[in-house]
């Protein structure tokens, strides 16, 4: 039996995956701006269901509960401190990056990190009633 030859990130594969997001892009490619659009937006709406999923058993595992009065204020504060809840929201969206997406992320990692998590959040306080 061969050993397993090793393998490299299937690019075309892990973009043909990517939903298209329609966005006015006037940012050159090279930035942080262009990066939002034409990676983040669509990898953060791929991957929609299963940050629902994370946040909504975050949620229970930890027995936390959402008022429905309150509910955007608690969603908020849990995205924006707890760190464990963060990193893994972070590794859900940059898992899913190819090669030169991510060494273009690792150079940009503080600045988009924030985006990111900023967008992760819009998307669970707009879908609010799925994590609840």
């Amino acid at each position: 039996m061969l050993p397993p030859t090793p393998t490299t990130r299937p690019t075309d594969a892990l973009l043909a995956l990517r939903p298209i997001v329609p966005t006015e892009t006037t940012d050159a490619d090279e930035t942080v701006g262009a990066f939002l659009h034409a990676t983040l937006r669509p990898v953060l709406k791929l991957q929609n269901d299963l940050l629902l999923a994370v946040v909504a058993d975050f949620v229970r595992d930890h027995h936390i509960a959402l008022r429905p009065t309150d509910q955007h204020h608690q969603l908020t504060e849990l995205l924006g401190r707890n760190t464990k809840l963060r990193y893994t929201v972070v590794g859900l969206i940059t898992g899913v990056f190819t090669a030169a997406e991510y060494a273009f992320y690792r150079q940009h990692r503080s600045e988009l990190n924030r985006r990111l998590l900023e967008m992760a959040l819009h998307r669970v306080l707009d879908q609010a009633d799925a994590v609840a």
